[in-house]
């Protein structure tokens, strides 16, 4: 069926359009109707940019005929978070103020996937400057997780309608980025892999900032081998593909103790977490389950304090502005670090070194850390408390440590909703991540149970 196109992974469809078996244009018109059928309901994306993105994909249908296909991205759709610059379109960064600013120029990891071949259909929702976990965002509309069509559920934040697009197959891939979680926590909570590559590895260029120091750009798909297929492209890197045993002997990695789990986790995250640690045991793994030495509460609170410094040195002419219609939880959030000093953050950008030097020395015994990614699955908006923040338990500290991730899916609750597993590795240690996340996917039947949206 035409409408399930774009629920398979880049890689397929690559081949796919490789052997005649489908075009771009045919892909291209699969997830506009799939938009055109649910985003009214699903609200992922801010605009569509259907000609365009019908044209490019006829351009791209013809450079195949003609012998000139790009690679293999050439030809496939991807949709772009609302903070990704692209010439001549606006960048509302998920702003009601920002609404109408239009960008003079592409950012660089998107020129390169333009380069690429790829056809971007257009930009998704967001909270109002990527500051959130929970995906809320009063002015602009909150998207709603596609595994539950009932009740309107949380796809987590910041990277919101780009977790939607992809669950609900209104696009095969999506761009984020990820300062505390933004990536990981909304692949999680929609049932997909999401990449937090190490940070620096693909330019901030051209992308509003919420957190310099702590940004990273990471894509929202199906499989590990898509998200580092589109990290390469983005960081200006040829692609390696990793090597197709599902064999992980050797590979050392401790697996957080039970011990240091807060106390909302839930029951089937908790059992989803051994079922994980098994598998990977049965895949070869070296797996030390055991306390870790480091307070992931207290490297949270400490990376939530440089995102709102940073945050408010970067929004501050919008947020203090009492006129703007800004998000009060956003609002809120940044205001508390109006009064921080050039000392206090000096302080803290100091202290974070010292963390850092603490982590890398510690992971020398190890390839990988693994956690879950979210102590529990998605809740009802309304049920949201936007001064707690559950979701960023184990997210926060990667960024802060400079870490790098990647948020594999592991299955469903009794509920139907999708539990993901966090399997975190030093700086520079990309590969590490993704070998073990891929190979938890290829360790059984492919992992593509659909949503309630599809």
């Amino acid at each position: 069926m035409l409408a399930d196109l774009p629920f398979q992974t880049l890689a397929d469809l690559a081949a796919a359009l490789r052997a005649g078996a489908t075009t771009s244009v045919a892909l291209v018109e699969a997830c506009l109707a799939n938009i055109d059928a649910q985003d009214g309901k699903l609200h992922a994306f801010v605009e569509v940019w259907r000609d365009d993105a019908l044209a490019l994909a006829r351009a791209a249908d013809l450079e195949r005929a003609a012998g000139f296909a790009h690679g293999p991205l050439h030809g496939l759709p991807i949709a772009l978070k609302d903070l990704f610059d692209v010439a001549g379109r606006q960048t509302t960064a998920g702003s009601k103020s920002r609404i109408g600013t239009i960008a003079d120029a592409t950012a660089p990891c998107v020129e390169r996937l333009l380069a690429a071949g790829m056809i971007p259909l257009g930009k998704t929702h967001l909270v109002e400057f990527a500051y959130g976990i929970w995906g809320t965002n009063a002015p602009m509309g909150a998207p709603w997780n596609p595994w539950d069509l009932a009740v309107h559920r949380v796809a987590g934040g910041s990277s919101s309608g780009s977790a939607v697009a992809v669950a609900a197959g209104m696009a095969p891939a999506a761009l984020g980025t990820d300062t505390g979680g933004s990536v990981r926590i909304p692949a999680a909570l929609c049932g997909l892999v999401g990449f937090k590559p190490t940070y620096g590895r693909i330019p901030l260029d051209g992308i509003v900032p919420l957190a310099a120091s702590l940004d990273s750009i990471g894509p929202l798909v199906r499989s590990v081998d898509d998200a580092r297929l589109l990290v390469a492209a983005m960081a200006g890197e040829p692609f390696v593909p990793l090597p197709g045993t599902t064999s992980l002997a050797g590979v050392r990695i401790t697996a957080l103790a039970r011990a240091q789990f807060p106390d909302f986790v839930e029951a089937d995250v908790a059992a989803a977490f051994d079922a994980t640690v098994a598998r990977l045991r049965a895949l070869g793994a070296d797996v030390d389950r055991r306390d870790v030495p480091f307070d992931f509460a207290a490297l949270g609170t400490r990376n939530g304090r440089l995102i709102g410094m940073e945050g408010y040195a970067a929004h501050r002419a919008i947020v203090d502005d009492a006129a703007a219609e800004v998000d009060p939880g956003v609002r809120a959030r940044m205001l508390l670090a109006k009064s921080a000093t050039a000392c206090e953050y000096l302080e803290a950008l100091a202290a974070r070194r010292v963390a850092m030097r603490e982590f890398a020395a510690w992971m020398r015994d190890r390839e990988a850390l693994l956690t879950p990614m979210l102590p529990i699955t998605a809740r009802p908006l309304a049920d949201v408390d936007e001064t707690a923040y559950p979701l960023a338990t184990w997210s926060r500290a990667v960024n802060y440590l400079g870490a790098c991730a990647v948020s594999v899916p592991c299955g469903l609750s009794a509920a139907g909703l999708p539990i993901g597993m966090q399997i975190v590795a030093r700086a520079g240690g990309d590969d590490v991540a993704c070998r073990i996340a891929a190979g938890l996917q290829r360790g059984e039947a492919p992992w593509r149970p659909r949503p309630a949206a599809s």
